[in-house]
């Protein structure tokens, strides 16, 4: 069900930093984008796939912070447009939060491995999708935290130095393996993401060495350990992978 194609958007200020909402159920749309409307963006709302990456496609993505994504959708499903969107150039660091039904673990992690940022499971609370949307767009605004020089991650006192491959607290020199460096590079690099333990292995995987599921819980122990009490930020997310709380 197409409601409108491009050129039959009224009203649409094209400068505008926008959130673009991909539900082909009207109500679930409306209740979406009045959700969002509280943080003064403009919501867009898409009923289908094709109409979506139509929009994608224009010049007017360009101000786009988030997209928000139903995963099953006529013509073509949110999976196919979270990976053609982390594929295409002007889109590829968009946040993107997945709206599903499909609540099992290995459902998620099939969407969060194809491009999705986070996700939310139908029937929702309003104050977790507020949330959720609120933590993606201060991570796309905010996220990394980096110096002039793009050389140093930060989250709060924790730094991490992508020159010299170093990692400190306050003044203090953390001993990290290399995959525990890798995985903190990651997790830094997007705060507030869900991470799968299957792209997790995807980003440390260079090496002749093996790397699996449990061999990555393994590593996330030891770094949660030599952190401290900043172990506290890597977060599980049971049955999915982890994440890294946002930057306040």
């Amino acid at each position: 069900m197409n409601y409108f194609s491009l050129p039959q958007i009224q009203g649409l200020n094209m400068d505008a930093k926008k959130i673009i909402v991909i539900e082909d159920e009207f109500e679930i749309n409306e209740l979406i984008r009045s959700q969002v409307s509280n943080f003064g963006l403009q919501s867009i709302p898409f009923y289908d796939g094709n109409s979506a990456l139509d929009y994608i496609q224009s010049t007017a993505v360009k101000d786009v912070q988030l997209f928000i994504i139903d995963r099953m959708l006529p013509s073509v499903n949110g999976l196919e447009i979270c990976k053609f969107i982390r594929l295409y150039k002007s889109t590829k660091s968009i946040p993107i939060l997945m709206v599903t039904a499909l609540s099992t673990a290995d459902q998620i992690i099939e969407g969060l491995d194809g491009g999705a940022d986070d996700y939310i499971t139908k029937p929702f609370d309003h104050s977790i999708l507020s949330a959720r949307v609120k933590s993606l767009l201060r991570r796309n605004t905010l996220n990394p935290q980096v110096d002039e020089n793009k050389n140093l991650l930060c989250h709060k006192d924790l730094k991490l130095n992508l020159d010299q491959c170093k990692v400190w607290i306050e003044e203090q020199i953390l001993e990290l393996t290399l995959s525990e460096y890798k995985i903190l590079c990651c997790f830094l690099h997007s705060p507030g993401k869900v991470l799968t333990r299957n792209q997790l292995v995807e980003y440390i995987q260079d090496s002749p060495v093996h790397v699996t599921n449990r061999t990555i819980d393994t590593h996330i122990f030891g770094l949660r350990k030599k952190l401290g009490k900043y172990g506290e930020i890597i977060e599980t997310i049971r049955g999915i992978g982890y994440r890294v709380s946002s930057i306040d």
